[in-house]
């Protein structure tokens, strides 16, 4: 084995190399972070300048999402307005027909039931199903209330029951108009108030009464709401069909559900062949929609309630 010698300046004499272990692990530690260094780099440079397939699908799907977000969020605040529309209209008719308030069964998960637990406990889901077990008993009792007041109701000969039918035997929700409330005024261009519900047709359609009664006013004019019929229910009571093309009965005649009451047409202020339907109950004008459960189906019903809230112009 051949040995090194070094020039010692000091001592100027030459002596053996021996092995520096500090040097040699100095060296080691240099290499290693220079390798670390460049392996960082090169991970920066691939990551910031260089797309994995994958990476790009990601990049696509985040551009999509961010363009049809804003269409999203506003179809989604429209679909609150109007859930929460429903829930206002379905109280007003559980008032108005049942008088009381429309049921409510509350959140299907009762509050602070799953909390940040994965899993329900055996002791919390039977409290849980013995309050709901004892609400829909509750609501069972209120139900059978109800429907005994309203047999009651209908078995007394005094009583008049509210017009709940269609008056136009062909009719799709997608032909529902503008209703009760300040509406925007086709002829005018201003907001004014709206009175009925203004249902969509084609001219010569028959228009047929919406309940038994009493026809206690016909009016025949070219102007304002044009041919007009008013039948009487009783119980304060009483249904209007404007802008008739012509009139099928006459004052003082006794009618009963789906009697012919006229044609629908444009006479009076009319932007287009239609009939102008109100639902009046003591001289206050009602939202006709609510009296359609005789008629239509509760999604037929959901959508036609989302056709009168988002038409903001009448037609008369």
């Amino acid at each position: 084995m051949k040995r090194q010698y070094i020039y010692d300046k000091d001592s100027f004499r030459f002596k053996k190399s021996g092995k520096n272990v500090a040097g040699i692990l100095g060296r080691i530690l240099k290499y290693f972070i220079a390798s670390v260094s460049l392996a960082v780099l090169y991970y920066i440079v691939f990551a910031l300048f260089i797309n994995t397939d994958t990476e790009r699908k990601l990049q696509n799907e985040n551009d999509m999402f961010e363009t049809i977000y804003p269409d999203m969020k506003a179809k989604e605040e429209l679909l609150s307005d109007v859930v929460e529309g429903l829930k206002v209209k379905d109280n007003e008719i559980y008032n108005g027909i049942f008088h009381s308030p429309a049921p409510y069964s509350g959140d299907f998960f009762l509050e602070g039931l799953i909390a940040e637990e994965d899993s329900v406990r055996d002791a919390d889901m039977v409290a849980f199903s013995a309050a709901r077990l004892e609400l829909m008993e509750k609501m069972t009792d209120r139900v059978e209330a109800n429907f005994r007041e309203i047999y009651a109701l209908l078995g007394d000969d005094g009583t008049a029951v509210p017009p709940l039918f269609l008056p136009l035997t062909d009719f799709t929700p997608a032909r529902t108009g503008a209703s009760v409330g300040n509406k925007m005024n086709p002829f005018y261009k201003v907001g004014a108030y709206h009175s009925g519900l203004d249902i969509v047709a084609h001219a010569g359609d028959s228009v047929v009464a919406a309940a038994d009664g009493i026809v206690s006013k016909v009016i025949r004019s070219r102007k304002g709401q044009g041919n007009v019929v008013v039948i009487d229910h009783g119980n304060g009571y009483s249904t209007k069909y404007a802008h008739l093309e012509d009139i099928r009965t006459a004052a003082g005649r006794k009618v009963v559900r789906g009697s012919l009451v006229g044609h629908v047409g444009v006479s009076g202020n009319s932007f287009a062949p239609h009939l102008h339907y109100e639902v009046i109950k003591d001289t206050v004008s009602l939202d006709p929609l609510h009296y359609f459960f005789g008629s239509v189906d509760p999604y037929r019903y959901a959508d036609m309630l989302y056709y009168s809230v988002t038409t903001g112009q009448s037609m008369d």
